[in-house]
Parts: C-alpha cells; sequence; structure tokens
C-alpha cells in the first residue's frame, strides 16, 4: 500500500526533456474504483477500452481478462468477445449489463508477478428507439502523409460522416501508434458535429504542442465508433524536406553573388569593355549619319610663354594628335596650329567650338592665376584673353545647352582650382579630370607608363563613339 501516489517518469535526449506523469493506485481489493463512466444504448454492440497500453508496452502481453462487479465475464458466452488489445465487446448490450467493469492484465517484473486493474462504469439508456444510426464513414484521412517540423505546433484533422442527426452514442477519439492520445502530454483533442445540407460530420482535431521525433512516421489514427459500426483513419506525419529550401537559398546567394560580381567587374573594366565593343562595331556596322560635326575635338590650352609651360604646349601640339589622330583617327582643332593669321578670333572661337563635338580644356599645375576670387569676366592671366573666350563659349555650350561635352586634363601635377573660374571647378566636382604624367627615367618609369596607358584609355573613352571621318556626309 506504500506504492500508491504520483510518479514522475523523465527522460534526456536529442530533442530535449520528456516528462510523464503517472498516478498509481494500490488496492487490497481485487477490484479498484472506476474513475469513469461508459454509457452504451439499448441493443447496439459496442466496445469497453482496456486503456492500459502503458501496462501492455511493458512486457508486450496483451492477455487481458475482464470482471464484472469483481466478478469473472465468461468470455464464453456469445455476448462478450475480447480482442487482442483488451477491448471487450458486447454484442447487444441490456439492462442486465449494467454496472462495474475491471479488465485486469498480468505483468512479470524482475522475477515477480503483479495484476494491473483498471475499472469502468457502465450504464444502458433506452435512446435507440428514438435514434436513427448510419454507417460512419471516415472522409479524411485515409492513408495521408502530414508534412511537419520537429519542435513545432501542429494541428491534424479528422472528417467522419455521422449519419442524419446529432447523437450522444457516436465516439470520435484518436490512437498514436497504438496508445491513446491521452497518454501524450503533448496531445489534446477535441471533436464537435457540423452539418451540410442536412448531413451530419463529425469534425476531431488532435493538436500537437511539440511534434517529438518519436511521433514521426507512426500511425496516428481516428477512431469514429457509433451503435452501428466503427471505421478508423489513419495518417503519418513526415519531416519537413529542408534540402529544397536550402538548395533554393544557395542558388539565391550564388545568383547574387554573381549579379555583384559581374557588376564590380564592369564597374572595374567598364573603359577596357566600352572601347573593346566600339572597336568591335566599328568592324560590323555600316556608316553613321552625320551630326553636322567637323571636328571630333576642341583643344584648348594655355599658349608657353616661359620654360615651365613648354611641356603643356608639346603635349598639346605634338603628344596628344600622335595618339588620337594618328592612331585612332580622331580630328582635332587645335588653336596655334589649325587657326590662320588675320582671322576674326572672337568669331572664328565661336564657330570652330560649335562645330566640335567635344572640348579638350589642357591645365598645367605650373599655371597661376592672376586674378585669383575675380569673376570670370576678367582673364585668368595677362594677354590670355582668347584662352578665356575659348572657355567661356565652351563652358557655356556644355552647361547651358548639354550639346558639347567638357574633358579636363591635368598636366604636371595637382592643379590648383581656386583662381579658376567657377564653370571649371563645376566642372571637376562633377566628372572630375584626366591625369597625364611625363615619363621619366629611374624607378618610377614603369609605374608612370602604366598611369599614362590608363590616361588614354580613359581619353577614348571620353572621346565619340565614332570618329567624325567615319560618319557619312551629305550630298
Amino acid at each position: 500500500m506504500s506504492h500508491n501516489g504520483s510518479y514522475t517518469c523523465e527522460k534526456r535526449g536529442k530533442t530535449g526533456l520528456l516528462r510523464l506523469k503517472y498516478g498509481v493506485s494500490v488496492s487490497s481489493e481485487r477490484c479498484p474504483d472506476p474513475p469513469e463512466t461508459i454509457s452504451m444504448t439499448r441493443g447496439v454492440s459496442e466496445v469497453l477500452p482496456c486503456k492500459q497500453s502503458e501496462i501492455f508496452r511493458l512486457n508486450n502481453t496483451r492477455n487481458a481478462r475482464w470482471m464484472k462487479n469483481c466478478r469473472p465475464v465468461e468470455q464464453e458466452e456469445e455476448s462478450f468477445s475480447v480482442d487482442e488489445d483488451g477491448f471487450m465487446r458486447l454484442s447487444s448490450p441490456s439492462e442486465r449489463d449494467a454496472g462495474i467493469y475491471t479488465c485486469l492484465v498480468d505483468v512479470t517484473l524482475d522475477g515477480r508477478e503483479y495484476t494491473a486493474a483498471r475499472s469502468i462504469r457502465l450504464t444502458i439508456n433506452n435512446l435507440l428507439s428514438d435514434t436513427v444510426f448510419a454507417q460512419p464513414e471516415v472522409v479524411f484521412p485515409q492513408q495521408e502523409v502530414v508534412v511537419v517540423e520537429v519542435g513545432m505546433r501542429a494541428e491534424l484533422k479528422c472528417l467522419a460522416y455521422i449519419g442524419f442527426s446529432e447523437d450522444n452514442e457516436t465516439l470520435i477519439f484518436w490512437t498514436v501508434d497504438g496508445d491513446y492520445s491521452e497518454d501524450h502530454k503533448e496531445l489534446h483533442h477535441s471533436w464537435k458535429f457540423t452539418r451540410n445540407r442536412g448531413t451530419v460530420y463529425g469534425v476531431s482535431t488532435l493538436s500537437i504542442s511539440n511534434v517529438r521525433r518519436r511521433f514521426l512516421n507512426v500511425p496516428f489514427c481516428c477512431h469514429i465508433m457509433s451503435p452501428v459500426g466503427e471505421e478508423v483513419g489513419e495518417l503519418r506525419l513526415q519531416e519537413a524536406d529542408r534540402s529544397g529550401l536550402h538548395t533554393s537559398v544557395a542558388l539565391c546567394l550564388t545568383a547574387s553573388l554573381a549579379l555583384l560580381a559581374l557588376a564590380a567587374a564592369f564597374l572595374f573594366f567598364k573603359v577596357d569593355l566600352v572601347l573593346a565593343y566600339r572597336k568591335l562595331m566599328r568592324h560590323f556596322s555600316k556608316q553613321q549619319a552625320s551630326d553636322g560635326k567637323l571636328y571630333d575635338a576642341y583643344v584648348s590650352f594655355l599658349h608657353a610663354d616661359n620654360v615651365s609651360l613648354a611641356e603643356t604646349a608639346s603635349f598639346a601640339l605634338q603628344i596628344l594628335p600622335e595618339q588620337l589622330e594618328e592612331q585612332h583617327g580622331y580630328s582635332l582643332y587645335i588653336r596655334g596650329r589649325d587657326d590662320c593669321p588675320g582671322e576674326a578670333v572672337a568669331d572664328v572661337i565661336a564657330a570652330t567650338v560649335r562645330q566640335c563635338r567635344r572640348l579638350i580644356i589642357i591645365l598645367s599645375s605650373e599655371a597661376k592665376s592672376s586674378t585669383e576670387g575675380k569673376t570670370e569676366d576678367v582673364p585668368l592671366c595677362d594677354n590670355q584673353n582668347q584662352l578665356c573666350y575659348e572657355r567661356k563659349v565652351g563652358l557655356h555650350d556644355a552647361l547651358t545647352q548639354n550639346d558639347l561635352r567638357v574633358i579636363l586634363v591635368e598636366i604636371g601635377g595637382p592643379v590648383d582650382y581656386s583662381g579658376l573660374p567657377e564653370s571649371l571647378r563645376f566642372i571637376k566636382r562633377k566628372q572630375g579630370a584626366l591625369k597625364w604624367k611625363k615619363p621619366s627615367d629611374g624607378t618610377h618609369k614603369r609605374r608612370t607608363l602604366r598611369s599614362n596607358r590608363n590616361f588614354w584609355k580613359n581619353l577614348r573613352y571620353h572621346m565619340p563613339s565614332v570618329p567624325a571621318g567615319q560618319h557619312q556626309t551629305a550630298d
């Protein structure tokens, strides 16, 4: 008798802590008190459940014996039958079958034999004459597979056809791998009747608060019991396959990284790609229609009036034409080379600048403005009115008409823009400037050559894609 009480079983595993509680009642009597009451309808075949699945699991014996009012039930009688799960079926119950029924199961532990007992009170009612019963049919589930996630919540539905009336003799319950759902603390079931066009259906919901791995790939059975018969619907839980999701995520990440790599490669090699594309298109495309321009670029620079500016003049009059005109076919108008003596300078400059597709302004680090802080109407330095006018006309067209693109070229090192016109400072801030270095001997020669190769590629990138000489001319 000292073993009476509540017992808790705890098991720790990979899925966490599993805790089950059991109540043990030790009785000196052969039959314990019934903890529940079941009602049957007179004349309708029904079953009494043994409800000792935990005892059956101890030694896998299913030899159950039944007693009525603490007296053995004679199973040889045709009115009783007991199946392997301990269910006792009453083929045609009557008032004399009412009473307390006890299910006895023998179990052996550590060489000692025990007997587990559970009692049920049975009552008989006489509602059969007022009720029309129909054979129940399971609509769902029927050998279904439900995909779930371990550790998450899930709900299972059972839908069964009951008949045409909501009778209290129909019962719906769940079993999990042969055990009642009440044996698992994670499971809770409820059910109700619902009508559809005069037909009654039973809807049962089995809620799983936490899907354990032991619930996977085992039969979940929905039992529908009525006075006419019993039907069972079965489903199994299957863990969600994440491989497809992982593959999709990996593909998306790979595609994103590939796009980022392509974008970075394009930005890094943009100039080379554009120049290669232009070269390729010149071989396959026809001559383009003329845009009315005579020159590809107007070259504006400060003429050498001292030794320090001789480098600027040499670049504008010799190096620049050798690269752009002789090697790549561009047409340049260079003041000091292409203008004629005696021309009206202002008119010639205005007309020529508007006939060019680019304005190349060459700035030297040695050129200092004598009018720092003044407006653009004042020349940059003495006797340079012509240079100021070139830039004023070209920058006006570039900033107001978007008809002329300006290319700034710095020679000999950083240029101080503080004394230059605001329009030039704006162009510098907007698109920057190309830097050319004079080739020199010594350890920095290779670096200078590499820098100048990039300079020529960037200059050609900013020049028109097709030289003026390759345009069609109007007849």
